[in-house]
Protein backbone atom coordinates (compact mmCIF):
# COMPACT_ATOMS: atom_id res chain seq x y z
CA UNK A 1 0.00 0.00 0.00
CA UNK A 2 1.36 3.41 -0.96
CA UNK A 3 1.16 5.71 2.09
CA UNK A 4 -0.36 9.18 2.12
CA UNK A 5 2.40 11.57 3.13
CA UNK A 6 2.05 14.89 4.92
CA UNK A 7 4.51 16.94 2.91
CA UNK A 8 5.51 14.94 -0.16
CA UNK A 9 4.20 12.77 -2.96
CA UNK A 10 5.51 9.47 -4.28
CA UNK A 11 6.43 8.84 -7.89
CA UNK A 12 7.13 5.26 -9.07
CA UNK A 13 10.52 4.70 -10.69
CA UNK A 14 12.45 1.69 -12.01
CA UNK A 15 15.51 0.29 -10.27
CA UNK A 16 17.42 0.68 -13.53
CA UNK A 17 16.75 4.43 -13.41
CA UNK A 18 18.25 4.95 -9.94
CA UNK A 19 21.76 6.45 -10.26
CA UNK A 20 24.20 4.38 -8.23
CA UNK A 21 21.83 1.51 -7.56
CA UNK A 22 23.99 -1.14 -9.22
CA UNK A 23 27.20 0.17 -7.61
CA UNK A 24 26.07 -0.10 -4.00
CA UNK A 25 27.01 -2.83 -1.53
CA UNK A 26 23.64 -4.58 -1.30
CA UNK A 27 25.12 -7.27 0.93
CA UNK A 28 25.86 -4.69 3.62
CA UNK A 29 22.36 -3.22 3.27
CA UNK A 30 20.84 -6.70 3.51
CA UNK A 31 22.72 -7.44 6.75
CA UNK A 32 21.24 -4.28 8.27
CA UNK A 33 17.80 -5.24 6.99
CA UNK A 34 18.24 -8.64 8.65
CA UNK A 35 18.60 -6.94 12.03
CA UNK A 36 15.12 -5.50 11.60
CA UNK A 37 13.86 -8.94 10.64
CA UNK A 38 15.39 -10.55 13.74
CA UNK A 39 14.00 -7.82 16.00
CA UNK A 40 10.53 -8.34 14.53
CA UNK A 41 10.69 -12.11 15.05
CA UNK A 42 12.33 -12.23 18.45
CA UNK A 43 10.80 -9.23 20.25
CA UNK A 44 13.75 -9.45 22.63
CA UNK A 45 12.51 -8.51 26.12
CA UNK A 46 15.52 -6.36 27.03
CA UNK A 47 14.84 -4.09 24.04
CA UNK A 48 12.05 -1.57 23.84
CA UNK A 49 9.26 -2.78 21.54
CA UNK A 50 8.90 -0.94 18.23
CA UNK A 51 5.54 0.54 17.29
CA UNK A 52 3.81 1.08 13.98
CA UNK A 53 5.38 -1.71 11.99
CA UNK A 54 4.21 -2.08 8.40
CA UNK A 55 2.42 -5.48 8.27
CA UNK A 56 3.47 -5.89 4.63
CA UNK A 57 7.08 -6.17 5.79
CA UNK A 58 6.35 -9.34 7.79
CA UNK A 59 6.49 -11.80 4.88
CA UNK A 60 9.59 -10.05 3.52
CA UNK A 61 11.33 -10.39 6.87
CA UNK A 62 10.53 -14.09 6.90
CA UNK A 63 11.83 -14.47 3.35
CA UNK A 64 15.05 -12.73 4.33
CA UNK A 65 15.55 -14.94 7.39
CA UNK A 66 14.81 -18.13 5.46
CA UNK A 67 17.21 -17.33 2.63
CA UNK A 68 20.23 -16.41 4.72
CA UNK A 69 23.25 -18.46 3.65
CA UNK A 70 21.60 -19.92 0.54
CA UNK A 71 23.66 -18.22 -2.19
CA UNK A 72 21.41 -15.21 -1.81
CA UNK A 73 21.68 -12.44 -4.38
CA UNK A 74 20.96 -9.47 -2.15
CA UNK A 75 20.29 -6.94 -4.90
CA UNK A 76 17.80 -9.28 -6.51
CA UNK A 77 16.17 -9.82 -3.12
CA UNK A 78 15.41 -6.11 -2.79
CA UNK A 79 14.27 -5.87 -6.40
CA UNK A 80 11.99 -8.89 -6.01
CA UNK A 81 10.27 -7.83 -2.81
CA UNK A 82 10.15 -4.04 -3.13
CA UNK A 83 9.13 -1.40 -5.62
CA UNK A 84 10.97 1.96 -5.63
CA UNK A 85 9.24 5.33 -5.35
CA UNK A 86 10.90 8.73 -5.50
CA UNK A 87 9.93 10.87 -2.50
CA UNK A 88 9.16 14.32 -3.92
CA UNK A 89 8.64 17.06 -1.31
CA UNK A 90 5.95 19.62 -2.08
CA UNK A 91 8.67 22.26 -1.74
CA UNK A 92 12.40 22.00 -2.39
CA UNK A 93 14.49 18.85 -1.86
CA UNK A 94 14.97 16.49 1.02
CA UNK A 95 17.35 17.24 3.86
CA UNK A 96 20.03 15.17 5.62
CA UNK A 97 21.81 15.47 8.93
CA UNK A 98 24.12 13.07 10.75
CA UNK A 99 24.22 11.64 14.26
CA UNK A 100 26.50 9.33 16.20
CA UNK A 101 27.14 7.58 19.50
CA UNK A 102 29.47 9.76 21.60
CA UNK A 103 32.21 8.24 23.71
CA UNK A 104 32.71 10.43 26.78
CA UNK A 105 34.17 10.36 30.25
CA UNK A 106 31.94 9.74 33.26
CA UNK A 107 31.62 8.14 36.67
CA UNK A 108 29.18 6.00 38.58
CA UNK A 109 29.83 8.16 41.62
CA UNK A 110 29.30 11.90 41.94
CA UNK A 111 32.47 13.83 42.67
CA UNK A 112 34.10 17.20 41.96
CA UNK A 113 34.89 16.25 38.35
CA UNK A 114 31.69 14.41 37.49
CA UNK A 115 28.62 16.07 38.97
CA UNK A 116 25.89 16.21 36.30
CA UNK A 117 23.56 13.19 36.47
CA UNK A 118 22.19 11.12 33.60
CA UNK A 119 18.66 10.18 34.62
CA UNK A 120 16.71 6.96 34.16
CA UNK A 121 13.10 6.99 33.01
CA UNK A 122 10.78 8.12 35.82
CA UNK A 123 7.94 5.83 36.86
CA UNK A 124 5.32 8.54 36.31
CA UNK A 125 6.27 9.21 32.67
CA UNK A 126 3.59 8.12 30.18
CA UNK A 127 4.56 8.02 26.50
CA UNK A 128 1.73 8.38 23.97
CA UNK A 129 1.60 6.04 20.93
CA UNK A 130 2.75 7.90 17.83
CA UNK A 131 -0.09 6.50 15.73
CA UNK A 132 -2.81 7.97 17.96
CA UNK A 133 -3.88 11.55 18.74
CA UNK A 134 -2.15 12.96 21.80
CA UNK A 135 -4.39 13.35 24.89
CA UNK A 136 -2.48 16.58 25.55
CA UNK A 137 -2.19 18.59 22.36
CA UNK A 138 1.36 19.23 21.24
CA UNK A 139 2.92 16.75 23.69
CA UNK A 140 4.22 13.23 23.04
CA UNK A 141 4.31 12.27 26.73
CA UNK A 142 2.91 13.35 30.08
CA UNK A 143 3.11 12.89 33.83
CA UNK A 144 0.66 10.53 35.49
CA UNK A 145 -0.74 12.03 38.67
CA UNK A 146 -3.59 11.10 40.98
CA UNK A 147 -5.78 13.68 39.26
CA UNK A 148 -4.87 12.55 35.72
CA UNK A 149 -2.33 13.41 33.03
CA UNK A 150 -0.36 16.64 33.30
CA UNK A 151 2.43 18.24 31.30
CA UNK A 152 5.74 16.72 32.30
CA UNK A 153 8.48 18.84 33.83
CA UNK A 154 10.55 20.64 31.21
CA UNK A 155 14.36 20.78 31.02
CA UNK A 156 14.72 23.78 33.31
CA UNK A 157 12.44 22.34 35.98
CA UNK A 158 14.24 18.99 35.92
CA UNK A 159 17.64 20.69 36.14
CA UNK A 160 16.35 22.65 39.12
CA UNK A 161 15.59 19.42 40.98
CA UNK A 162 12.01 18.37 40.15
CA UNK A 163 13.03 14.68 40.04
CA UNK A 164 15.47 14.71 42.94
CA UNK A 165 15.09 11.96 45.52
CA UNK A 166 13.79 9.30 43.12
CA UNK A 167 17.15 7.49 42.72
CA UNK A 168 17.10 8.00 38.96
CA UNK A 169 20.81 8.80 38.65
CA UNK A 170 22.49 6.24 36.36
CA UNK A 171 25.91 7.91 36.31
CA UNK A 172 27.51 11.35 36.19
CA UNK A 173 29.06 13.48 33.42
CA UNK A 174 31.43 16.45 33.68
CA UNK A 175 29.04 19.25 32.66
CA UNK A 176 25.61 20.12 31.27
CA UNK A 177 26.98 20.77 27.80
CA UNK A 178 28.09 17.14 27.56
CA UNK A 179 24.73 15.95 28.86
CA UNK A 180 22.90 18.22 26.41
CA UNK A 181 24.65 16.63 23.43
CA UNK A 182 24.10 13.12 24.77
CA UNK A 183 20.41 14.05 24.79
CA UNK A 184 20.64 15.16 21.16
CA UNK A 185 22.35 11.95 20.04
CA UNK A 186 20.13 9.68 22.15
CA UNK A 187 22.91 7.27 23.18
CA UNK A 188 26.48 7.24 24.48
CA UNK A 189 29.45 5.13 25.51
CA UNK A 190 30.63 6.37 28.89
CA UNK A 191 34.18 5.45 29.86
CA UNK A 192 34.52 5.13 33.62
CA UNK A 193 37.65 5.93 35.65
CA UNK A 194 38.59 2.23 35.80
CA UNK A 195 38.55 1.98 31.99
CA UNK A 196 35.29 0.07 31.69
CA UNK A 197 32.49 1.34 29.45
CA UNK A 198 28.78 1.88 30.18
CA UNK A 199 26.36 2.05 27.26
CA UNK A 200 23.46 4.49 27.52
CA UNK A 201 20.31 3.79 25.50
CA UNK A 202 17.35 6.09 24.93
CA UNK A 203 14.48 5.23 27.30
CA UNK A 204 12.02 8.06 26.74
CA UNK A 205 11.59 11.83 26.80
CA UNK A 206 9.41 14.29 28.65
CA UNK A 207 7.20 14.97 25.64
CA UNK A 208 8.04 18.63 25.07
CA UNK A 209 8.94 19.81 21.58
CA UNK A 210 12.58 19.79 20.55
CA UNK A 211 14.19 23.19 19.87
CA UNK A 212 17.39 23.48 17.83
CA UNK A 213 19.54 25.95 19.73
CA UNK A 214 22.01 26.32 16.85
CA UNK A 215 19.36 28.27 14.94
CA UNK A 216 18.87 30.59 17.90
CA UNK A 217 22.62 31.13 18.27
CA UNK A 218 22.78 32.13 14.60
CA UNK A 219 19.67 34.32 14.84
CA UNK A 220 21.10 36.17 17.85
CA UNK A 221 24.34 36.80 15.97
CA UNK A 222 26.66 34.79 18.20
CA UNK A 223 27.95 32.52 15.39
CA UNK A 224 27.62 32.31 11.63
CA UNK A 225 25.80 29.27 10.28
CA UNK A 226 28.81 28.25 8.22
CA UNK A 227 31.00 28.20 11.34
CA UNK A 228 28.82 25.80 13.31
CA UNK A 229 30.06 22.26 13.72
CA UNK A 230 29.65 19.90 16.64
CA UNK A 231 33.05 20.87 18.05
CA UNK A 232 32.64 24.62 17.55
CA UNK A 233 29.15 24.61 19.09
CA UNK A 234 30.35 22.73 22.18
CA UNK A 235 33.29 25.09 22.56
CA UNK A 236 31.13 28.20 22.22
CA UNK A 237 28.68 26.96 24.84
CA UNK A 238 31.49 26.19 27.29
CA UNK A 239 33.14 29.55 26.63
CA UNK A 240 29.86 31.45 27.14
CA UNK A 241 28.30 29.76 30.14
CA UNK A 242 25.69 32.46 30.84
CA UNK A 243 24.36 32.22 27.29
CA UNK A 244 24.67 28.43 27.38
CA UNK A 245 22.53 28.09 30.49
CA UNK A 246 19.76 30.19 28.95
CA UNK A 247 19.93 28.70 25.45
CA UNK A 248 20.01 25.05 26.46
CA UNK A 249 16.92 25.60 28.60
CA UNK A 250 15.07 26.93 25.56
CA UNK A 251 15.10 23.31 24.40
CA UNK A 252 12.40 22.11 26.80
CA UNK A 253 12.79 18.50 25.65
CA UNK A 254 14.58 16.20 28.11
CA UNK A 255 15.80 12.64 27.46
CA UNK A 256 15.93 9.69 29.86
CA UNK A 257 18.19 6.66 29.49
CA UNK A 258 18.75 3.06 30.47
CA UNK A 259 21.99 1.11 30.61
CA UNK A 260 22.70 -1.52 27.95
CA UNK A 261 26.11 -2.74 29.05
CA UNK A 262 25.53 -6.18 27.50
CA UNK A 263 26.03 -4.71 24.02
CA UNK A 264 29.26 -5.83 22.38
CA UNK A 265 31.87 -3.12 21.74
CA UNK A 266 31.55 -3.62 17.97
CA UNK A 267 27.77 -3.13 18.10
CA UNK A 268 26.14 0.24 17.60
CA UNK A 269 23.57 1.70 19.98
CA UNK A 270 19.98 0.48 20.09
CA UNK A 271 17.65 2.50 17.89
CA UNK A 272 13.95 3.10 18.33
CA UNK A 273 13.17 0.04 16.20
CA UNK A 274 14.68 -2.24 18.88
CA UNK A 275 17.79 -3.17 16.93
CA UNK A 276 21.42 -2.08 17.06
CA UNK A 277 22.36 0.53 14.47
CA UNK A 278 24.91 0.05 11.70
CA UNK A 279 27.31 2.79 10.71
CA UNK A 280 26.45 4.16 7.28
CA UNK A 281 23.42 1.89 6.84
CA UNK A 282 20.91 2.88 9.54
CA UNK A 283 18.85 6.06 9.37
CA UNK A 284 16.41 7.87 11.61
CA UNK A 285 13.15 8.89 9.90
CA UNK A 286 9.91 10.70 10.67
CA UNK A 287 7.81 8.06 12.43
CA UNK A 288 4.59 9.93 11.69
CA UNK A 289 5.05 8.96 8.05
CA UNK A 290 7.34 5.94 7.70
CA UNK A 291 7.48 2.46 9.19
CA UNK A 292 10.63 1.08 10.72
CA UNK A 293 12.38 -1.46 8.49
CA UNK A 294 11.71 0.29 5.18
CA UNK A 295 14.74 0.59 2.90
CA UNK A 296 15.62 4.01 1.49
CA UNK A 297 18.12 4.76 -1.27
CA UNK A 298 19.67 8.08 -0.27
CA UNK A 299 21.66 10.27 -2.67
CA UNK A 300 23.48 13.51 -1.85
CA UNK A 301 26.76 15.37 -2.05
CA UNK A 302 28.14 15.15 1.48
CA UNK A 303 31.29 16.47 3.20
CA UNK A 304 34.36 14.31 2.68
CA UNK A 305 36.04 15.58 5.87
CA UNK A 306 38.62 17.56 3.93
CA UNK A 307 36.66 20.65 3.05
CA UNK A 308 35.08 19.23 -0.08
CA UNK A 309 31.95 17.24 -0.91
CA UNK A 310 31.72 13.81 -2.50
CA UNK A 311 28.82 11.84 -4.01
CA UNK A 312 26.96 9.65 -1.52
CA UNK A 313 24.51 7.02 -2.84
CA UNK A 314 23.54 4.20 -0.53
CA UNK A 315 20.72 1.86 0.42
CA UNK A 316 19.87 2.43 4.09
CA UNK A 317 17.30 1.03 6.51
CA UNK A 318 14.91 3.02 8.71
CA UNK A 319 15.70 1.85 12.24
CA UNK A 320 15.48 4.95 14.39
CA UNK A 321 13.71 8.26 14.84
CA UNK A 322 14.22 11.58 16.57
CA UNK A 323 12.15 14.51 17.71
CA UNK A 324 13.91 16.79 15.21
CA UNK A 325 13.39 14.42 12.26
CA UNK A 326 10.23 15.80 10.69
CA UNK A 327 9.35 15.38 7.02
CA UNK A 328 8.92 12.56 4.54
CA UNK A 329 12.18 13.52 2.78
CA UNK A 330 14.16 13.96 5.99
CA UNK A 331 16.70 11.59 7.52
CA UNK A 332 19.45 11.46 10.11
CA UNK A 333 22.35 9.27 8.97
CA UNK A 334 23.96 7.15 11.70
CA UNK A 335 27.70 7.72 11.32
CA UNK A 336 29.06 5.35 13.98
CA UNK A 337 30.63 5.77 17.42
CA UNK A 338 33.39 7.95 18.81
CA UNK A 339 34.95 11.34 18.12
CA UNK A 340 35.69 10.84 14.42
CA UNK A 341 32.13 9.72 13.78
CA UNK A 342 30.96 12.80 15.67
CA UNK A 343 33.14 15.06 13.56
CA UNK A 344 31.72 13.61 10.34
CA UNK A 345 28.15 13.68 11.63
CA UNK A 346 28.46 17.31 12.69
CA UNK A 347 29.39 18.37 9.15
CA UNK A 348 26.21 17.02 7.55
CA UNK A 349 23.44 19.56 6.95
CA UNK A 350 22.83 19.00 3.27
CA UNK A 351 20.05 18.56 0.72
CA UNK A 352 19.48 15.04 -0.53
CA UNK A 353 17.18 12.84 -2.58
CA UNK A 354 15.20 9.87 -1.30
CA UNK A 355 13.82 6.78 -2.97
CA UNK A 356 11.76 4.59 -0.67
CA UNK A 357 11.38 0.86 -1.31
CA UNK A 358 7.80 -0.17 -0.53
CA UNK A 359 6.68 -3.80 -0.30
CA UNK A 360 5.23 -5.08 -3.55
CA UNK A 361 1.57 -5.93 -3.55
Amino acid sequence: MVPDLLDARLHPVEFSAIPGWYDDDHTAAFQTFLKSAHAEREQRPHLRPARLRDPALGPIYEAALSQTGQNLQEREFFETHFRPYAVQPHQGRGFLTGYYEPEIQGSLEKDARFSVPVLARPADLVTFPQDEPSPLEGLSAARQTKSGLERYFDRATIEDGALDGQNLELLYLPDRVELFFVHIQGSARVRLPDGSVCRLTYAGRNGHAYTTIAKIIVAEGHMALGDITLESLKKWLRDHQDHAHRLMRLNRSYIFFSRSDALLPKEGPIGAASTTLDEGRSIAVDRRQWSYGLPFFVSADLPDGHGQTAPFSRLMIAQDTGSAILGAARADLFMGSGDEAGRRAGLIRHPGDFIVLLPRG
